[in-house]
């Protein structure tokens, strides 16, 4: 097979293609999540706070004094923006969580797996524990089994 061939094999496959939707989807999804947390969470935790805008919080590492975080990108002045850090911390604590639940409901709806078959077991006749039915030697007692 050609290169091209194997190429075409592999991208059609099942699992690769519902991978691919997986991508895209979570991208979206991450989109809303991020519009969430920046417009319908953060605002009012702000507000609580004392009107305090997370998403302007930021450390001036420079000497050049600015009032907001768009200022100092704007004039260039190193700053640590840790209130923007707090947005996508929570950002991914929202997404893990409805991962996890989304997981764990699939996990609920999936069938059990059967149990395993028993093996045929017998009797140690020296330590008397259950083995397997075709063993020659006594894993417990180490006996050599007729």
């Amino acid at each position: 097979m050609s290169f091209m061939q194997d190429f075409k094999t592999f991208a059609m496959r099942g699992n690769v293609m519902d991978m691919a939707v997986g991508v895209i989807i979570g991208a979206s999804f991450g989109k809303i999540v991020s519009s969430f947390v920046n417009d319908v969470l953060m605002p009012p935790i702000g507000l609580l706070l004392g009107k305090v805008d997370f998403s302007n919080l930021f450390l001036n590492l420079g000497h050049t004094e600015v009032a907001t975080l768009a200022e100092a990108q704007a004039k260039g002045v190193p700053v640590l923006s840790y209130g923007v850090f707090i947005n996508t911390v929570i950002d991914f604590l929202i997404q893990a969580l409805v991962i996890f639940t989304i997981i764990r409901q699939m996990n609920r709806l999936m069938p059990a797996p059967a149990p395993a078959p028993a093996l045929p077991t017998k009797d140690c006749p020296y330590c008397f524990t259950s083995i397997d039915e075709r063993a020659t030697r006594c894993p417990n007692c180490t006996a050599e089994l007729k």
